[in-house]
């Protein structure tokens, strides 16, 4: 089987070397390339073969957005997949990044281990064609299990709103760019309800588990830092973790 062939963009040179060793060990991986800032992203781009590009969001001379801007108009570098990185969560950025074709997002700090799930994942999403009745049912067990592990109480509105979120979220990860306009009517829809009681009751689920911060525990089912999970996160950071940490978990 040929070697998952990666690039990396970032101009943390340590975060790089960190990622190119830990990619390398990996028996199914291979670091093809590695760029300081944008410029030379796009030439390094043009220069390998390359199936996943790792890209930062800020980098000098060219930034991450402008990076997947050049790979969109580009004919021969479409279909590389990219997983940007960034310290930041501002929705607008992400939206944008999103738009310009990014296929996943990982926040600054991070385990390493998660980056490489994250790329096998990829390509096997690329290479295999799932049987739709069995991914449907695999899909609301890996939900079910992950949102009990996480602590969220069943007996509360929150939990059967937040799997139809997740749910939503793994058909069309784009919905999240869209979350009060189309997400949440979408869920309140399907239950009878309204689309602000349904971003209430998330919220309050999500208060729920931070609550009794666990962080060391929702850390490990999520693979970020325990500082990175101190504040409370977003509905829509939630949600996004969640699903995020499904996809890696399973082959959905």
């Amino acid at each position: 089987m040929d070697k998952i062939k990666i690039a990396i963009a970032d101009d943390n040179r340590e975060l790089v070397k960190l990622m190119s060793d830990y990619l390398s060990s990996q028996s199914n991986m291979e670091v093809v390339a590695v760029a300081y800032n944008g410029k030379t992203c796009i030439e390094m781009l043009k220069q390998h073969e390359v199936d996943v590009l790792v890209l930062d969001i800020i980098m000098p001379y060219l930034d991450g957005i402008a990076v997947l801007d050049a790979i969109k108009e580009d004919g021969e570098l479409r279909d590389i997949d990219v997983i940007m990185l960034s310290a930041f969560g501002q929705e607008s950025i992400m939206s944008q990044a999103a738009e310009y074709g990014a296929s996943y997002f990982i926040m600054k700090p991070f385990e390493t281990e998660r980056l490489a799930v994250q790329i096998s994942h990829i390509m096997h999403k690329r290479e295999n064609v799932d049987n739709p009745k069995n991914e449907a049912a695999a899909k609301d067990e890996a939900i079910t299990h992950m949102i009990k592990e996480i602590g969220v109480p069943p007996h509360i509105n929150g939990y059967l709103f937040l799997k139809e979120a997740v749910s939503l979220v793994l058909e069309n990860p784009d919905i999240l760019n869209r979350v009060t306009k189309e997400l949440y009517p979408g869920i309140a829809k399907h239950f009878d309800s309204t689309p602000q009681r349904v971003e209430r009751s998330i919220r309050h689920a999500i208060e729920v588990v931070w609550s009794r911060k666990e962080t060391q525990h929702i850390s490990k089912l999520f693979g970020y830092s325990e500082e990175h999970l101190e504040s409370k996160p977003t509905n829509s950071q939630f949600i996004a973790m969640v699903a995020d940490s499904i996809r890696m978990d399973s082959t959905l």
